[in-house]
Formats: structure tokens, C-alpha cells, sequence
């Protein structure tokens, strides 16, 4: 047929120009065309929009993935129109879900992985830390106003499939030698190019054949032996990068849930299952193998390249570890038998109680082996390059372990194993420049030492010079924003110690530098100054609202020791002498009615600073409405140090 003619016939019969689609198709299809161009055509836009606008046809494609023939295409479809839907579609709506996804083999549920990837996240929520809390706020209020979301009644609708999580732990934990079906060679084939998806990818795989093909051939040579198995099926390491593709999307589909609202539900069958102990097993020889020379890498790209299924593996294992640890007691697990007990024996040299959730712990369901997976974390960590991508994401692992309320065992646990000194050498002998990874060491740090003796004592001996202390002072000066989570726990541990009284700790206030430096004023008000000036209500996001919180600890410690009324003077000569009088306490002011209006109405951050703090919640209201006192006369209000002439504390800053 004649473009013109095929023109014509669209136009007449709206068939959305596929017919000049596949005329141009055509023209590029045969030997020796450029299958590039090829490939560009059939990724058109337009037509996965329009079919996209069509919900009813979007739910007939689930009914195709019944039959093995027509499963990857259909797969592959979905995923594209998903990728391209405005509005996501309703799982519960898909008829007979329970039945088709209990029916997948291993193999099929692992790609279905892809597309349940896209119905179970949250649409247009962009990157977590960097959206105002105030558009989140908004956003919250609208979402309650509309009842669940359809990620979070698609989650529901998966958890509801008898065997499903069961399943995905299977396929997260199975062996490489495990997963080798009856596929034929070119079922296999088939199924890589379309999970790929990319010629250029497609190429690399098959070099990694032919130098395994090559090398399997000059053996057989060598041996007297025929060679003709390697035509017959995958070479292993094409395998073993097929399983990490399968496990990258099962581990994600795991996070997910994990932090959805049927947690606890998700945490107590992943546990039953037994992920971590089978996620420990693989460790070694998948998870965190050794590169081969001829590792999967994609066209212009490296080994160490976040693109690569190798790096993207152990980055979505370190989520999962981190979702998993955070604020559960289930955090445990990552031990194995013999180091719950070491556990047990700080607590008791300690002469303190032993931890509630190390007693409850089901020891038929922790790891196995030499190591627990929280001690083969650590090991990977200390050998990390310095300019590793995986330092932040190992860091915010571990330090979700010791995340809630503090546990004196648990941080021993970690020093005995040499972390206090590694991440002082990162932060201070490699001079870290990586702001994400310096944010990740302090946090990290800050959780460590908090209220430890023991740890202020070795960060002194690690941080024996005056130089190596001005190194460290100066990393954790460049970016409070970065640095206010150890500021916090210092100050936080400075006022404990002032009030003990026992010999290890008065030397220990005696000889820590850091300490020595924290308990000074100016000190104290320098840190306080910046924090709140670098903060403002409608920049305030979940990354540096900290900052906000670590202010108000400042000022709660000083409130205790009724010194309250000084600090705020002291704010209001700063602020003089940088010639802006009010600037800094209206904008402190806003921040706080910022901050009643956000922790006043959301359980799990109220418990969150109390735990963090040991400070209870009703002494933070208490000090925030202490502060925000209409009342001029009062010398711990805040307006009774802003000049009437430079007052603004009544702005709006509500978003909708």
C-alpha cells in the first residue's frame, strides 16, 4: 500500500497512524537495516498514550499473561503503558488477580515483579528528602480527604494472595544453581532481550558468550572433549546476571511493602520465611561477589557504574536492609546465634538489663553461618573505596540498626568491631568531599557515640592531635546540614555525663576534645545561629528539618538549666551585630509554628524525637509554646526580643 492511500484510510478509520507505522517498520526490517531505527519506531510514544487512555483494554492485558506464549509481550506492554499512564490502575479491578499471579511459575512472578514495581509505588512523589514538608503536609491532607491511595489499595490487594510474599522471598534467596528451568536456549534468549530491551545490551551479552563459548571451547580442545554444549544453553555468568535482574525487582518489591502501611504485617511473614538468613547465604557469592572480567556492563559505561545490574543490586539490598532494621525489633534477625549471645554478655558485664527484643528474638529464624549479615555489612564497609558509591547507602544500613531508642549493647557491638575508627578515618584522614556520604558518617556516628562512655573515650584516642581535631571541626562546620545529627548527639550526651556521677565519665569530660568544645557557650550559640539561619518554612524538607530539631534541643538543655532567657539575648546580639535586627528570631519564630502545626498531628515523628532524645514530647510542646508566648514580658518568649519596629511573625505559610 501507498503511504498517501494508508494516510487516507487513517484519517477515515482513526487507526492513530499505526499503519504508516508499520510501513516505515517494514522499510527497516530487513537484513542489514539499521535496526536502531527500527527499534525507535516501534518505542513511538503516541501510540502507548493512546492505548494508556484506554483503562478497560490497560485490564484485558493482565487476562493474556494466562498463556506462556503471549506472557513476556504482554508483560513488556504493560510495563510500557504504565510507564506513561497518568492515573495508576487498581489491581483489585484485574479480574481473577488472586488466581492468575498464584498460577506464575518462578520465572514469570519475578518479571510480573516489573510491572507490580510501578503499581505499588507512590505516583509523582519525586525524590522523598527533597519535596517541603509544607507541599507534603498539603498533599497528606488531600490524601485523607480521599481515602487510600491506589498504590496503597494495590498493596493491599497483593498482600491478600495467599503464598504471595512466601514466593518472593524464595526467589530473593534462591541459589543461581537453583533457578535453571527447562527453558530451551532460545526461550532464554527471547526472555533476555526482552528484560533488556537494548541492542547495545543485548551485544554485550552476547561477547560474554562468545569469550565463555571461546573459553569452553579451547578446554574442550585441550581435554579431547566435545564442545557443543555451550550452543545449548547460557553461559553462567549470563545466568547468574539474569538472577540478579529477577532479584533486583523482587528486593524492591519487598521495600516497598516494607514501608507501606500493612508494615508490620509484611515484617512478621518476611521474617517467617526466613529472607535474611537466605539473603545471608547469598551474600558472598551474589549479592557482593567479585567482578568477573567479563561482568555485564552496558556501552560506555564501567564495572562500577550505578547503571550496572551488579551496582544497582547491592544499592536496592541496602534499602531493604535499612527499611528492615528501622524502628523494628525484628532488626535482630541480622544476627546470627552466637552474636545475639555476645549481645546478651555486654549487657550482662554491663551490669544493665538485657534488650527486651534480644530476649523475644526467634532464634530458628536469625542467621546461620560463621556471620550474621549485619557483621558481613560491616566487613564489605571497611573495605570500600574511598570514592565508592555504596559508602551512603552502607552507612544508612547500619545506622537503621541503631536507630530508636539507644542500646548500649547494640553500639558496643558495633566499636568492638572497629566502626568508631572507620568512620573517623573516612571523615578525617580521606577527607571525605561527598556530601551525602558525610551526611550518612555523621548520622551514623552521632547514633555510635550518643550517650556512650566508652565511644567518647575511643573517638579521643582515634583524635589524638590538635590538627586531626581541627580536620574534623572543619568538616562538620562546611554543611550543618550535614553535621547537625552528631551536633545533636554530642550536646544531647554532654548534658547526660554533666549529671552522672562516676569516675569514668568525669574523665572522659576531662580529656574529650569534642566534648570540651561542645560544653562552651559561644560554642553552643555559633551552632545555633547557623542552624536556624539556614532554614526557612517554605524550604524545610525531611533532610534538614533536622536542623530545626537540633535547635530546639539546644535551647530544651538550656531551659533545664534556666538559662533560657540568656540564649535568646544572646540571639538578639548576634543578630545586631550582623546589622539585621529580627531577621533571625521572626524566621525562628515562623519555623516553630511551622513545627506545631507538623509533629502536633503525626504520631511516628512525635515518637521518633522522643526516643532519639530521651526527651519527652511534652517538654518539647511545652518549650516550643514556651517560645512562641504572645506575651512581651516574658523573658523566655521570643517576642520579647524582636524590636517592634522588625516584627513579622505572622506570615502565612500554608500551600495548597
Amino acid at each position: 500500500f501507498t503511504e498517501t492511500f494508508l494516510s487516507e484510510r487513517d484519517k477515515q478509520s482513526k487507526w492513530s497512524g499505526i499503519p504508516q507505522l508499520l510501513l516505515k517498520l517494514y522499510a527497516t526490517s530487513h537484513l542489514h537495516s539499521d535496526f536502531v531505527e527500527c527499534q525507535n519506531i516501534l518505542k513511538t510514544e503516541g501510540v502507548t498514550k493512546r492505548l494508556a487512555e484506554k483503562n478497560d483494554f490497560v485490564i484485558f492485558l493482565f487476562t493474556l499473561m494466562t498463556s506462556k506464549k503471549t506472557f513476556l509481550q504482554t508483560a513488556t506492554l504493560i510495563e510500557d503503558i504504565l510507564g506513561v499512564k497518568k492515573e495508576m490502575i487498581r489491581l483489585d479491578e484485574v479480574p481473577n488477580l488472586s488466581s492468575l499471579v498464584s498460577n506464575f511459575d518462578q520465572q514469570q512472578l519475578a518479571n510480573f515483579c516489573r510491572i507490580l514495581a510501578v503499581t505499588i509505588s507512590e505516583m509523582d512523589t519525586g525524590n522523598d528528602d527533597k519535596h517541603t514538608l509544607l507541599a507534603k503536609n498539603a498533599q497528606q491532607k488531600k490524601s485523607l480527604s480521599l481515602g487510600p491511595s491506589a498504590a496503597e489499595i494495590n498493596q493491599a490487594a497483593l498482600l491478600s494472595i495467599p503464598g504471595f510474599v512466601e514466593r518472593l522471598c524464595k526467589l530473593a534467596t534462591r541459589k543461581v544453581s537453583e533457578s535453571t528451568g527447562t527453558a530451551s536456549f532460545l526461550q532464554e534468549l527471547e526472555e533476555w532481550y526482552t528484560w533488556l530491551d537494548n541492542a547495545l545490551v543485548l551485544d554485550a551479552l552476547m561477547r560474554v558468550a562468545n569469550e565463555e563459548s571461546e573459553h569452553s571451547q579451547g578446554a574442550s580442545e585441550e581435554n579431547g572433549l566435545p564442545h557443543s554444549s555451550a550452543r545449548t544453553q547460557l553461559p553462567q555468568s549470563m545466568k547468574i546476571m539474569h538472577e540478579i535482574m529477577y532479584k533486583l525487582e523482587v528486593l524492591y518489591v519487598l521495600c516497598v511493602l516494607l514501608m507501606g502501611r500493612q508494615r508490620n504485617q509484611v515484617h512478621r511473614m518476611i521474617a517467617e520465611f526466613k529472607l535474611i538468613p537466605g539473603l545471608n547465604n547469598l551474600f558472598d557469592k551474589l549479592i557482593w561477589r567479585k567482578h568477573s572480567a567479563s561482568a555485564l556492563v552496558l556501552h560506555g559505561h564501567n564495572q562500577n557504574c550505578d547503571c550496572s545490574p551488579d551496582i544497582t543490586l547491592k544499592i536496592q539490598f541496602l534499602r531493604l536492609l535499612q527499611s528492615f532494621s528501622d524502628h523494628h525489633e525484628n532488626k535482630y534477625l541480622l544476627l546470627n546465634n552466637q552474636e545475639l549471645n555476645e549481645l546478651s554478655a555486654i549487657s550482662l558485664k554491663a551490669n544493665i538489663p538485657e534488650v527486651e527484643a534480644v530476649l523475644n528474638t526467634d532464634r530458628s529464624l536469625v542467621c546461620d553461618g560463621k556471620r550474621g549479615l549485619l557483621t558481613r555489612l560491616l566487613q564489605v564497609m571497611k573495605k570500600e573505596p574511598a570514592e565508592s558509591s555504596f559508602r551512603f547507602w552502607q552507612a544508612r544500613a547500619v545506622e537503621s540498626f541503631l536507630r530508636g531508642t539507644t542500646s548500649y549493647a547494640d553500639q558496643m557491638f558495633l566499636l568492638k568491631r572497629g566502626l568508631l575508627e572507620h568512620i573517623l578515618y573516612c571523615i578525617v584522614d580521606s577527607e571525605c568531599k561527598s556530601r551525602d556520604v558525610l551526611q550518612s558518617y555523621f548520622d551514623l556516628l552521632g547514633e555510635l557515640m550518643k550517650f556512650n562512655v566508652d565511644a567518647f573515650k575511643r573517638f579521643n584516642k582515634y583524635i589524638n592531635t590538635d590538627a586531626k581535631f581541627q580536620v574534623f571541626l572543619k568538616q562538620i562546620n562546611s554543611s550543618l546540614v550535614d553535621s547537625n545529627m552528631l551536633v545533636r548527639c554530642v550536646t544531647l550526651s554532654l548534658d547526660r555525663f554533666e549529671n552522672q556521677v562516676d569516675m569514668k565519665v568525669a574523665e572522659v569530660l576531662s580529656e574529650c576534645r569534642l566534648l570540651a568544645y561542645i560544653s562552651q557557650v559561644p560554642t553552643q550559640m555559633s551552632f545555633l545561629f547557623r542552624l536556624i539561619n539556614i532554614i526557612h518554612v517554605q524550604t524545610l524538607t525531611q533532610e534538614n528539618v533536622s536542623c530545626l530539631n537540633t535547635s530546639l534541643v539546644i535551647l530544651m538543655l538550656a531551659r533545664r538549666k534556666e538559662r533560657l532567657p540568656l540564649y535568646l539575648r544572646l540571639l538578639q546580639r548576634m543578630e545586631h551585630s550582623k546589622k539585621y535586627p529580627g531577621f533571625l528570631l521572626n524566621n525562628f519564630h515562623n519555623l516553630l509554628r511551622f513545627w506545631q502545626q507538623h509533629y502536633l498531628h503525626k504520631d511516628k515523628d512525635s515518637t521518633c524525637l522522643e526516643n532519639s532524645s530521651c526527651i519527652s514530647f511534652s517538654y518539647w510542646k511545652e518549650t516550643v509554646s514556651i517560645l512562641l508566648n504572645p506575651d512581651r514580658q516574658s523573658p523566655s518568649a521570643l517576642v520579647s526580643y524582636i524590636e517592634e519596629p522588625y516584627m513579622d511573625i505572622d506570615r502565612d505559610f500554608t500551600e495548597e
